[in-house]
């Protein structure tokens, strides 16, 4: 618990400023000629149950950049994902892809430890924070270096995200309380996103219909989970879903 972490903090930032430097993820998603995939790894996830318990994160990751993967997203959560730490440090090892930690990041010390572990980028859930914790955690994690995916699903969320200074926005299409998907509401967010922010949309990406309808929403990116690591060749699903866009 976040609460109960005593780990002295200024030595976690000292830390956090000697590792190696990160590879750029917002850079890697614009420099794709088309919809950049943020392709996911994790094992099971809090609405489907297990996807994929067995997946090797090497392999999979290693599949994932032979499809085309701009990035990779690492859940690094055990409870509800099945991950850890040591599953994104062996992806981003195993390619030259950068690496978003996917995680609940609660705390000034969740920012330094991504950093810390080899993440590239940090995800910040605009429903999880306070304004001043959203603003607090994206300060930090860009003085670290990392770049920050802000997630959010409505527009008071958006404004949020906007006020912290979020350059990469994420609308995630599934409501974290029903885990319910509306592909309405990314259609709908696209629009109030401003043309500099890097735009992703989040969960709930099927096939390539839905691949190019974000595409034409005007995202940039998506971040592709269940639909890869379910996947009999994640390589192929991935060529698949973004020939047409």
């Amino acid at each position: 618990m976040a609460a109960e972490d005593e780990r002295p903090f200024g030595a976690l930032i000292e830390r956090a400023r000697g590792v190696e430097p990160t590879r750029g993820f917002r850079d890697a998603l614009t420099a794709s000629p088309q919809l950049a995939v943020i392709a996911e790894i994790k094992r099971r996830s809090p609405s489907k149950g297990a996807l994929n318990v067995g997946l090797d994160s090497v392999q999979i990751a290693i599949a994932y950049a032979v499809g085309g993967a701009s990035c990779l997203s690492v859940l690094t959560e055990d409870e509800f994902f099945g991950g850890s730490p040591a599953d994104l440090q062996a992806a981003r090892s195993a390619t030259g892809i950068p690496v978003l930690r996917k995680d609940f990041t609660v705390a000034a010390r969740d920012v330094a430890d991504a950093r810390i572990m080899g993440a590239d980028a940090v995800l910040l859930i605009a429903a999880a924070l306070d304004r001043l914790e959203l603003v607090e955690f994206h300060h930090l994690a860009v003085d670290l270096g990392l770049d920050v995916l802000v997630e959010v699903h409505d527009e008071p969320e958006l404004e949020a995200a906007l006020e912290c200074g979020a350059t990469l926005i994420g609308v995630n299409q599934r409501d974290l309380v029903t885990f319910e998907v509306d592909h309405a509401r990314a259609e709908r967010m696209a629009a109030a996103i401003p043309a500099d922010v890097v735009k992703v949309a989040e969960s709930g990406v099927r096939d390539a219909a839905d691949a190019r309808r974000l595409a034409d929403a005007g995202y940039d990116a998506i971040l592709v989970g269940e639909t890869l690591v379910t996947a009999a060749d994640p390589a192929a699903e991935l060529i698949a879903l973004i020939a047409d866009t």
